[in-house]
């Protein structure tokens, strides 16, 4: 489907600066906390005072919200019990699993406090406050001209105002978000919790019913949600996991409706979207079409196709699995991107606009002599972008594609840092280091797979010596390729060398190498070692580089937004960037293409349709026959014929939004986000009413496998609801 041009806005990224909205599409929009009371929620059909949205002077539900290992989630009772998705504990539920106790596949209940099992990997972040630094970031590069200088002063004054917050409360963590670029910065102080713990996580063939034939496609049928616990110590502060911590006591949590929602009911969320990019300029767009988005695709393709291949057991496919459905998520994604990108001619759309923007600053005098040239300098930057662009991307993913090598980059960079200290630091330094070091070498191997291993390490490598004229590079050390008549088989025999001679492949003497004195560990050789040192001076001259342009951008960027927000004579909302932001609208169907529209509302009967003996849309008979037997509870559609699993509604997601609370007029629980359809993966870059929906899960339906599926009445006494 093509889309006119006129439905498509240059929105251009507003600061949290206080300047009121104009009238805009309700459900539009990723409000950062500050613009809630700037927008009437109220006329369309918010019931509550918008105070107890938010309320910075008081409780709210805001309050209730928890950023959970990169995805939303939500407390819904006083012991700390949070709400989530599916997909956001997976990696957590894989990492718990054995072939023994298959809790991936089978699903997990604990029926009380000691039974719950840590979530490994995963912490929760609370928003306690937030500041606007952005006078006390641009001070700092006021007469600043060089483009590098500019970005590292930047930097600078984040990393000394975090340090100076977190000196001062040794009970949050400080970050600073650029919600502006060049122009605005937002400083956030967290509450983190290190203790979180899996209370209840529903099988496999319910939590990701369809795999991925049905990710980011509607109808769905997917049971996407799952509940875990936040720990404390004793005295109520964070702590890491002990037998001895209490359950949390948030401030606020979420009530539940178990009524659900139905078709045109209004509906909000709170959460913290990853990214969005609706501002950048044309040139930006048509990098992730030419280059970033299809050089992924392909590589995430081949990637998961080799890691299927080599999971030849139970274990190792329990190992691989995590990473396996990260990649084809994003895969899809990106896929989803293309098509959009490419059906609604988006780069050309914004390239239009921007010849409308470059008349009218050449229509006033004092505008162009401020901004005449501005947008053939953000093109010229991105000329360079376009010049190197798959050298970038190829080393981008280098280190990161093998686990082994990823170690060795962690254990070199170590060593880097303890030989640039003084001679009497390097010992304290050292000590001081292990804990973590050794922490992030067991995250590289809790899916390390030897055969995986060097499948990827290899296509790297390839990758690299691949690459046209003067973006090719070599990073194998001590080897001449150019004398070997046969490259697919010379690196093959590299790799294999690396796979037999490092320590590296072996977890358990990574890790021991730490406890050795300084001395040895400062003098240790080893072939994975060299192939670090020599992608990473790679990699930092294309990060010097990098650096360069984006600090040229960071000025560019700026200056195209504040005349932007003058041509378009509007205010506009930040991009996503991670802070926690409202979207609100209404639940509704849509019309994806010509004479088809699509209900907002799916059901068990559509389950049992999709439902197969084996594969994505495996269904155990035991459902089934709850299902002919019409055993639904009160969990039921209005008309009381079946039970509700999957809605859609035209509200402003992203990334990040995953597991985000959907609330009613009421503000009260009906569901979990966690997915859009494939016509709204563009959102990131555009969001239009016309084909952006987001997808969530029926609190009914979870209630329903709860009770039925899982007999987990204890979960529902728990959110305070009767059965």
């Amino acid at each position: 489907m093509k889309l006119g041009k006129s439905i498509w806005m240059l929105g251009i990224l507003l600061g949290i600066s206080g300047l009121q909205f104009t009238n805009m599409s309700p459900e539009e929009g990723m409000y950062p906390l500050s613009e809630i009371s700037k927008i009437d929620m109220k006329k369309a059909g918010l019931k509550i005072d918008q105070s107890q949205v938010y309320n910075p002077n008081g409780l709210s539900l805001v309050d209730a919200l928890v950023n959970v290992g990169g995805c939303t989630g939500s407390f819904v009772s006083n012991s700390g019990l949070i709400i989530t998705n599916h997909h956001c504990a997976f990696e957590s539920v894989q990492l718990a699993s054995t072939p023994e106790k298959d809790y991936l596949t089978n699903g997990f209940v604990a029926k009380n406090y000691e039974e719950e099992i840590p979530a490994k990997n995963l912490t929760c972040k609370i928003t306690d406050s937030y500041e606007d630094v952005s006078a006390k970031i641009l001070e700092s590069v006021k007469d600043v001209v060089d483009p590098s200088e500019r970005i590292n002063k930047i930097n600078s004054k984040i990393a000394e105002i975090i340090k100076l917050e977190e000196a001062k409360d040794k009970t949050i963590k400080a970050e600073i978000s650029e919600m502006f670029i060049g122009r605005t910065y937002v400083l956030f102080r967290y509450k983190i919790i290190k203790d979180v713990r899996l209370v209840y996580v529903p099988m496999r063939a319910i939590g990701e019913f369809g795999g991925e034939g049905d990710n980011w496609v509607w109808p769905r049928h997917t049971g996407d949600f799952s509940f875990m616990r936040a720990y404390v110590a004793k005295d109520g502060t964070a702590a890491n996991y002990s037998k001895d911590n209490v359950p949390y006591q948030p401030k606020k949590f979420l009530q539940v409706n178990p009524n659900g929602a139905n078709e045109g009911d209004f509906v909000f969320i709170l959460g913290y979207p990853g990214r969005t990019f609706r501002n950048y300029p044309a040139k930006y767009i048509e990098y992730q079409e030419k280059f970033q988005l299809p050089y992924m695709s392909s590589l995430y393709e081949w990637q998961n196709k080799q890691m299927e291949e080599t999971s030849v057991n139970k274990e190792l496919e329990l190992k691989q699995a995590s990473r396996i459905k990260r990649k084809a998520n994003v895969l899809k994604n990106y896929k989803g991107k293309i098509k959009g990108l490419r059906n609604i001619e988006l780069v050309q759309q914004k390239y239009d606009q921007e010849k409308d923007l470059q008349k009218f600053i050449e229509s006033d005098a004092a505008l162009n002599a401020k901004y005449g040239s501005m947008l053939k300098n953000i093109d010229m930057v991105y000329t360079e972008v376009f010049s190197d662009a798959k050298k970038f991307l190829v080393l981008d993913q280098f280190i990161p594609s093998s686990n082994a090598l990823s170690a060795a980059n962690i254990m070199q960079g170590l060593r880097k840092k303890i030989a640039s200290a003084k001679p009497e630091e390097q010992e304290k330094l050292f000590a001081d280091s292990k804990a973590g070091i050794k922490k992030q070498l067991e995250n590289q191997y809790d899916t390390y797979v030897i055969e995986t291993e060097k499948r990827l390490l290899k296509r790297a490598i390839m990758d690299g010596l691949q690459l046209p004229g003067a973006e090719q590079f070599n990073v194998i050390p001590k080897f001449k390729l150019e004398k070997q008549k046969n490259l697919d088989l010379a690196v093959s025999k590299y790799v294999d060398m690396l796979f037999s001679k490092s320590m590296f492949i072996m977890p358990s003497v990574v890790t021991a190498v730490l406890d050795m004195p300084l001395k040895d560990f400062m003098k240790i050789k080893d072939p994975m070692f060299d192939l670090a040192i020599n992608a990473s001076v790679e990699v930092d001259k294309m990060n010097a580089i990098r650096k360069e342009r984006n600090g040229k951008l960071n000025k560019l960027l700026a200056d195209y937004v504040d005349v932007s927000i003058l041509f378009k004579k509007t205010n506009f909302i930040p991009d996503a960037n991670s802070t926690l932001r409202l979207t609100y609208g209404h639940v509704k169907g849509y019309t994806p293409i010509d004479a088809t529209y699509m209900k907002p509302t799916t059901t068990l009967t559509g389950l049992i349709e999709k439902g197969q003996n084996s594969g994505e849309y495996y269904l155990p008979n035991f459902i089934r026959e709850l299902y002919k037997n019409k055993d639904f509870g009160r969990w039921t559609t209005k008309d009381k014929k079946d039970v509700p699993i999957a809605f859609l509604y035209d509200m402003d997601t992203t990334g990040g939004n995953s597991g985000s609370p959907i609330l009613d007029e009421n503000g009260n629980l009906v569901g979990v986000n966690f997915d859009r359809s494939y016509e709204a993966t563009i959102n990131d870059f555009a969001w239009n009413e016309l084909y952006s929906r987001s997808i969530g899960c029926d609190i009914r339906y979870v209630l329903w496998v709860a009770q039925k599926v899982d007999h987990a009445e204890h979960i529902i006494k728990e959110l305070g609801v009767n059965l």
